[in-house]
């Protein structure tokens, strides 16, 4: 299950994108957020993979 909660990070000619992605734990099985930093095309890729 993903969470699609994107913002926009501005670096000089660089322009980054923040995702989070909500998860299942494998260990208690509770969701966690995972959070990252990266270029924006390859946000849907990063949601999409486990």
């Amino acid at each position: 299950m993903a969470k699609k909660s994107v913002a926009s990070l501005q670096t000089g000619t660089k322009k980054l994108t923040k995702a989070i992605k909500m998860v299942r734990s494998p260990k208690s099985g509770a969701y966690v957020f995972v959070e990252k930093v990266m270029a924006g095309d390859q946000v849907n890729a990063w949601l999409k993979g486990n």
